[in-house]
């Protein structure tokens, strides 16, 4: 492994596992942005933080790394539903910056790349 693809390794394994641990730390932001029709937000909301953290992980270990990258692609997949559901009605935080949710989506597609580079490492 190259010195630059150990980097973006790092790099996204401290993205997800900090992601995963602020789930923890500020559950309000993501109590906040999630949408209604999801149920049991309080319990999704720890188990998506788990998940983070846990898959952060096993990108740290040559063994584990593709499946890690792999269930990460997958985990952002589902986040569509969030992301697009923000579109038709966006969260509070959002107001007055509806741009960004935009932004936030063509975002996804990129960690989806990303993952699936770490994923060949």
């Amino acid at each position: 492994m190259t010195t630059i693809q150990q980097i973006s390794l790092y790099i996204m394994a401290s993205f997800y596992a900090g992601g995963g641990i602020n789930h923890f730390v500020n559950p309000m932001f993501y109590l906040g942005i999630t949408p209604k029709f999801f149920p049991i937000p309080n319990v999704l909301n720890y188990v998506s933080g788990v998940a983070e953290i846990v898959l952060a992980i096993g990108l740290l270990f040559a063994s584990t790394r593709q499946i890690s990258a792999y269930l990460i692609i997958a985990m952002l997949i589902l986040f569509f539903a969030v992301h697009i559901s923000h579109l038709f009605q966006p969260p509070k935080m959002a107001q007055g910056k509806e741009w960004f949710l935009y932004v936030r989506l063509v975002l996804q597609f990129a960690l989806i790349y990303w993952a699936w580079r770490v994923g060949k490492y």
